[in-house]
C-alpha cells in the first residue's frame, strides 16, 4: 500500500506542477489537469480535483486545426455535474439534438465517452483522437472494498470509466472516503466485442457523459435508446440500490471529479472586486468610528470648559444660543408652574 502511494505521488506531480514540500519532506499536491486547445500561445485551462467550475465558456481556437475547432468548452458548475443512466445526459447547455451527441460542446472541458456500434454517433470522439483527448485515453479502474468498512458481498464490484488522469486523481478520494482498495487504471476499448464492461452496465453518468460508474451485475435493457433526455431505465437491484458503498462512490464522484475551472482572468477579477468591496467597507467603518469619537471628545471638552473656567461664558451662551432641548424643557417647566398658580388662584 505504501509503495502504491509513493508511485502515485510521482504520477500526480506529472499531472500537475502545483505542489509544495513541508519541512518533514512530505509532498502536498494540488491535483490538476491542464487542457491545451491552441498552439498560438499554448494557452490552457485547468481542471481541478474538487473544483467548483463555472465562469464563461470559451471557443476552441481555429488557429491550429483542432478536430473540434470552434466548439465551446467550460462554464459548467459543479452542481450541474450529475447525469442519469442514459448516455448523453448531464449537459447543462448545448443539447441541440437529443438523439445524438455529435457536434455538442464540452461544458466541463472534457469529451464524452464513446461506445460500440457508433451509438448516438459517439465515434466522433473515438480512439482516433485518444492522443489529444483531455485527461488522456479512456480507461477503467475496479472499485472494491472490504467488509471491514461496508457490509458488501464479494461480487459487489464497481468500475469507474473515464479519462486516465481523472481516474488517477479521483482514486485518492475513493480510497480516503470510501476505503476503496487502490488500483491502477487499465486501457478501456468500448468498441471491442471482448470488452467486459458494456453500455448496459452503466449505473450513473457524470460530467456530460464523460465519466461513468458501472457494475457487471446491472443490466439496463433500455440503455440503447437514442434519446439523451429520457430517464427511463431498468431499476437497480435492491441490494445495489441501498448499498452504502455504491452511495459513497456516487457522492465522491459527484463532488471530487475534476472539472474545468473559471478562466484565470475571471478568478483574478472576482478576487479584486472582493478586495475592493471589503476595503471600502473597512474604510467606511473606520471613518464612522473616527467621526463618532471626535464628536464625543468635543462634547466632553465643551462640558469641562462650560463647568470650569468658562462658566460665565456658558451662561451667556445658553442665554443667546440655548440648546433646543433645554429650551423646550424649560418652557414646559414654566407652563407647568403657571398652570399650578392658576389652579391655586381658583381655589375657593
Amino acid at each position: 500500500m505504501r509503495l502504491f502511494w509513493v508511485f502515485f505521488a510521482f504520477q500526480a506531480l506529472a499531472v500537475s506542477p502545483v505542489a509544495r514540500v513541508n519541512a518533514a519532506g512530505t509532498v502536498f499536491v494540488r491535483p490538476q489537469i491542464r487542457v491545451t486547445t491552441t498552439f498560438a500561445d499554448f494557452n490552457a485551462r485547468i481542471m481541478d480535483h474538487w473544483g467548483g467550475g463555472g465562469g464563461k465558456f470559451v471557443k476552441i481556437s481555429k488557429d491550429s486545426n483542432h478536430p473540434f475547432q470552434g466548439r465551446t468548452f467550460g462554464g459548467a458548475k459543479r452542481k450541474e455535474i450529475r447525469g442519469t443512466r442514459t448516455f448523453g445526459s448531464g449537459y447543462p447547455y448545448g443539447v441541440g439534438n437529443q438523439s445524438t451527441i455529435a457536434k455538442r460542446p464540452f461544458p466541463f472541458g472534457v469529451w464524452p465517452l464513446y461506445w460500440d456500434q457508433d451509438f448516438m454517433n459517439s465515434s466522433e470522439y473515438g480512439p482516433q483522437y485518444d492522443a489529444i483527448r483531455p485527461g488522456g485515453l479512456i480507461a477503467y479502474v475496479p472499485l472494491r472494498t472490504t467488509q471491514d468498512h461496508f457490509n458488501v458481498t464479494q461480487d459487489e464490484v464497481y468500475y469507474a470509466i473515464g479519462d486516465r488522469e481523472s481516474l488517477l486523481l479521483i482514486m485518492v478520494s475513493y480510497v480516503t472516503w470510501c476505503h476503496v482498495t487502490p488500483a491502477w487504471p487499465s486501457k478501456f476499448d468500448p468498441t471491442s466485442p471482448n470488452s467486459t464492461i458494456k453500455l448496459e452496465n452503466v449505473v450513473q453518468y457524470f460530467r456530460a457523459s464523460s465519466f461513468a460508474l458501472a457494475s457487471l451485475v446491472y443490466n439496463n435493457t433500455l440503455a440503447r435508446t437514442w434519446d439523451s433526455e429520457t430517464k427511463d431505465s431498468t431499476p437497480l437491484p435492491e441490494v445495489m440500490e441501498h448499498s452504502p458503498f455504491r452511495k459513497c462512490l456516487d457522492g465522491v464522484t459527484e463532488n471530487a471529479l475534476p472539472i474545468m475551472n473559471k478562466p484565470p482572468g475571471t478568478q483574478i477579477a472576482g478576487t479584486l472586486i472582493i478586495v475592493f468591496v471589503c476595503t471600502v467597507y473597512i474604510w467606511a467603518f473606520l471613518i464612522f468610528c473616527m467621526v463618532v469619537s471626535i464628536y464625543y471628545i468635543l462634547v466632553a471638552i465643551r462640558g469641562w470648559l462650560w463647568s470650569g473656567p468658562f462658566h460665565d461664558l456658558s451662561v451667556l451662551w445658553d442665554k443667546y444660543f440655548p440648546d433646543p432641548e433645554i429650551k423646550r424643557w424649560r418652557m414646559e417647566e414654566i407652563r407647568a408652574d403657571r398652570e399650578y398658580e392658576i389652579r391655586y388662584e381658583r381655589y375657593p
